[in-house]
C-alpha cells in the first residue's frame, strides 16, 4: 500500500481512505424519502415462474417475455443447466422452469442453448424427479398431472390452532403460500402450453413419482381418495365449499396495502392464482393491484428482465444507518434524521398473525419490506432499535422515535419463545409435523428460534437499561447451547458459520461476557483457522450441506467484515488477523467507493433458496471498517 504521493501509507490511514469513500458510496444512494434498498437478486426461477403466472393468466406479454429470457439465457451456464446461486452446482428444478419459460419466450428446442439443457434434464431422471412444486406449475400449464401431486386440501382452514397440522403450525412464508396453494389444488386448473416438453422424458419413459410412505404416505393416500369422491356426494360437497370460502376470506384479508402477500414471490403468485380461481377477473380491484405490485418488483436494464422475490428497505435501511454511525457520521446529518424520520413512519402499529400465539402482546416492530403489516418480523425490530438508539434516540429520550423503540423492545420481549431465544417471525413456532409432509420437500416451512436472529436481539437488549436479567441471561445461555463443538455458530439466514459467528459474538460481548472467555477464544480461533490466504473470509452455500465446506469459500466483501465484526468484539482489533481482513478490504475496494460481490451471503431457506443482498458488499464492510478504526484509536495498526 502506498500513499498518493508515493510514501509508504499506514493500515489506519488507508482503512480510514476506505472508510470515507464508502460513506459517500451509500450516501449518495439514499432515496429522497429517506430509505435505502438494495436489488435482493436470487434465482431465474423467480423470472420463469412470471412468466408461466403470465402465460396461465393470459397476459404474456411478447416484450416482457423477451426481456426475462435475455436475464434467463444469460444465468445459464457453459453445462446447459442453472444453479440457485453464483458459482453453484447444476438445480434440476431451476432447469426445468428456466427452459420451459425460454421455450415460452420462444426459444426452439432444438437450438444449442437448449439442447443442451433438456439432455442434462434427461440425464438427471426428468420432471418426475424435481421438485414438487415445480411439479406444481407444470400441472397448471398441463404438462405433469394433478393426480401425481400430493394432496393439499383446503379443509385445513377448519383444524384450530391448538390442532397439530393447522396452518398456523406453518411459518409464515410458508402459512400464506399454503393456504393459496389449498385452493390451487382443489380446483386442479389446466391451462396448456402452446408446446410438448416430452424431450424433457429419459429415454427409458417417465416413471411415477416415487410413493412416499410412512404415517404420511398413508395420509396422502387416504387424501387422495376423498379428493376422488364424487362431486355429487353431498357432503364432501358441501365441507369443500366451506373451506373454499373460508380460505378465499383468510387470503382477502392478508392483501397488503402494495397489493401483495407478505411481501414475497410464492405466497403472491399463489394467491393471485386462488383468487382468479375462485372468480376475480383479471380487472378486479384485488388482482389488479396485486398484478401491480408484482410490477414494482421488476428491474429491467441491460442485462434483462428480472422480478426481486422480495424487498428490503427496513433493512438495508437500518444497516446503514448503523454503517455511517459507525463511519463517524454524526446523529444530526440530514441523511440520518431523514432514514429515522422514515424508520419511524414504517413501525408496525396492527395486530397480525403472531398474535395467534401471542394474543395479550401490545403491536409493535418493523417488517422487512415496505407494505408488510402482518408480518413485522424480530430481526428487523433488532437492528431497527439498534439503529434508531444509535441516532440518538436513546432509552432515556422523549422523541417518536424513542417511543418507538420502546414499543419495538416491548414487542420483541413479548415475542420470546419459551426456551428464551427467538425465531423471525413467531414465537414457538417449530413443529416437526409439517415438514414431513409429503409436499413439504423445499426450502424451511418452520421458524424455530436461531442463533442469528437471537444474537441480534441479545445486542438490542443489552442496551436497554430496565429489560430483566434473566431475559438476558436466557438468551446468553442458548447462544452457547447452539456454540458448534469447533467454536462457531449456525447462520439461518446468512451465509453461514461465518455469519452466526459473526453475530453470536459481537452480542455475547454487548451482553457483558468477557472477550477473553474460553467461548470466545474458540471462536475466535475457528475465525483465524478459516481465514483465507489472501486476508479474507468467505463461505460457499454448500456449507448448508456439506460440512467439509464450513468457512470455505472464496472471500467476499460481506463475509470479511462479519468475522471482522467478531474479532474486533472479541478485542482482536490489534491482531494480525483483523490487519490483514481490514487490508483485503482496502485492497479491494472499488473505484467509487463501494466492492464487487456477485456471490450469494444472504439465506432465505439454507442451500434451497438463497439471497445477493446487493447492498451488502456496502454497508458490512463500511461497519467493519469504522469500528476497526475506533477500535484501534490512538495506536498505529500493522
Amino acid at each position: 500500500m502506498t500513499a498518493l504521493h508515493g510514501a509508504p501509507a499506514s493500515l489506519t490511514e488507508t482503512a480510514r481512505g476506505a472508510a470515507k469513500a464508502a460513506t459517500e458510496h451509500l450516501l449518495g444512494l439514499q432515496n429522497p424519502a429517506g430509505w435505502w434498498k438494495g436489488e435482493l437478486e436470487t434465482n431465474v426461477t423467480m423470472d420463469a415462474e412470471d412468466l408461466m403466472l403470465r402465460h396461465f393468466l393470459g397476459i404474456l406479454d411478447g416484450a416482457q417475455a423477451s426481456a426475462a429470457a435475455r436475464w434467463i439465457r444469460n444465468n445459464q451456464q457453459p453445462d446447459g443447466t442453472w444453479a440457485t446461486f453464483f458459482g453453484g452446482p447444476a438445480d434440476l428444478s431451476t432447469t426445468i422452469e428456466a427452459y420451459v419459460a425460454l421455450r415460452l419466450a420462444g426459444d426452439a428446442a432444438s437450438a444449442p442453448h437448449m439442447l443442451a439443457a433438456a439432455a442434462w434434464i434427461r440425464d438427471a431422471g426428468g420432471v418426475v424427479r424435481s421438485r414438487v412444486f415445480t411439479r406444481i406449475w407444470l400441472a397448471m400449464v398441463g404438462a405433469w398431472e394433478w393426480e401425481h401431486l400430493p394432496v393439499l386440501p383446503p379443509e385445513i382452514m377448519f383444524l384450530p390452532a391448538r390442532v397439530p397440522l393447522n396452518v398456523y403450525d406453518f411459518a409464515c412464508w410458508a402459512r400464506q403460500t399454503v393456504v393459496a396453494l389449498t385452493v390451487v389444488m382443489a380446483e386442479r386448473p389446466v391451462r396448456p402450453l402452446p408446446f410438448a416438453i416430452d424431450e424433457l422424458t429419459p429415454a427409458a419413459g417417465r416413471p411415477d413419482p416415487v410413493p412416499v410412505g410412512g404415517f404420511f404416505g398413508a395420509l396422502d393416500r387416504l387424501l387422495h381418495r376423498y379428493e376422488r369422491l364424487p362431486a355429487w356426494f353431498v357432503p364432501r360437497r358441501a365441507l369443500r365449499s366451506a373451506a373454499l370460502n373460508r380460505a378465499e376470506k383468510w387470503i382477502i384479508a392478508r392483501q397488503e396495502a402494495d397489493g401483495l402477500w407478505g411481501g414475497i414471490q410464492p405466497p403472491v403468485v399463489y394467491s393471485i392464482i386462488a383468487l382468479h380461481l375462485r372468480g376475480y377477473a383479471l380487472d378486479h380491484p384485488l388482482i389488479r393491484a396485486a398484478l401491480d405490485g408484482l410490477d414494482r418488483f421488476t428491474i429491467e436494464d441491460g442485462r434483462g428482465r428480472r422480478l426481486e422475490a422480495c424487498q428490503s428497505p427496513v433493512w438495508d435501511t437500518a444497516l446503514a444507518v448503523v454503517a455511517l454511525r459507525d463511519a463517524g457520521v454524526e446523529p444530526d446529518h440530514p441523511a440520518v434524521r431523514e432514514a429515522v424520520d422514515w424508520l419511524v413512519a414504517e413501525e408496525i402499529t396492527v395486530t397480525g398473525d403472531w398474535a395467534v400465539r401471542r394474543p395479550q402482546l401490545a403491536p409493535g416492530g418493523w417488517a422487512f419490506e415496505f407494505e408488510n403489516d402482518n408480518y413485522p418480523d424480530i430481526d428487523d425490530t433488532a437492528e431497527v432499535v439498534l439503529a434508531l438508539r444509535r441516532a440518538g434516540h436513546g432509552p432515556g429520550a422523549d422523541t417518536a422515535a424513542a417511543r418507538a423503540c420502546r414499543r419495538g423492545v416491548d414487542w420483541t420481549l413479548g415475542m420470546r419463545s419459551r426456551n428464551g431465544a427467538w425465531g423471525a417471525f413467531d414465537a414457538d413456532q417449530g413443529s416437526r409435523l409439517v415438514a414431513a409432509l409429503p409436499f413439504c420437500d423445499f426450502g424451511e416451512v418452520t421458524d424455530p428460534p436461531s442463533a442469528d436472529v437471537t444474537a441480534h436481539v441479545l445486542e438490542m437488549l443489552a442496551g436497554e437499561p430496565d429489560v430483566d436479567p434473566e431475559v438476558i441471561t436466557g438468551a446468553v445461555d442458548w447462544l452457547w447451547s447452539e456454540q458448534e463443538a469447533d467454536g462457531s455458530w449456525f447462520g439461518r439466514w446468512g451465509v453461514n458459520y461465518v455469519y452466526g459467528t459473526g453475530a453470536a459474538v459481537p452480542a455475547l460481548v454487548a451482553a457483558g461476557v468477557a472477550p477473553a472467555d474460553p467461548r470466545i477464544a474458540k471462536a475466535v480461533r475457528w475465525l483465524a483457522d478459516h481465514q483465507n490466504e489472501d486476508g479474507g473470509w468467505g463461505e460457499d452455500l454448500r456449507s448448508y450441506v456439506d460440512a467439509d465446506w464450513r468457512g470455505r469459500g472464496r472471500s467476499t466483501a460481506s463475509q470479511t467484515a462479519w468475522a471482522l465484526l467478531a474479532l474486533i468484539a472479541a478485542g482482536q482489533a490489534g491482531g494480525v488477523e483483523a490487519a490483514r481482513g481490514v487490508a483485503w478490504l482496502v485492497e479491494r475496494q472499488t473505484a467509487d467507493g463501494t466492492w464487487d460481490e456477485p456471490e450469494f451471503t444472504g439465506t432465505g431457506f439454507p442451500w434451497d433458496f438463497t439471497i445477493n443482498y446487493h447492498l451488502y458488499r456496502l454497508v458490512w464492510p463500511l461497519t467493519a471498517l469504522g469500528r476497526y478504526l475506533s477500535a484501534t484509536a490512538g495506536s498505529e495498526s500493522p
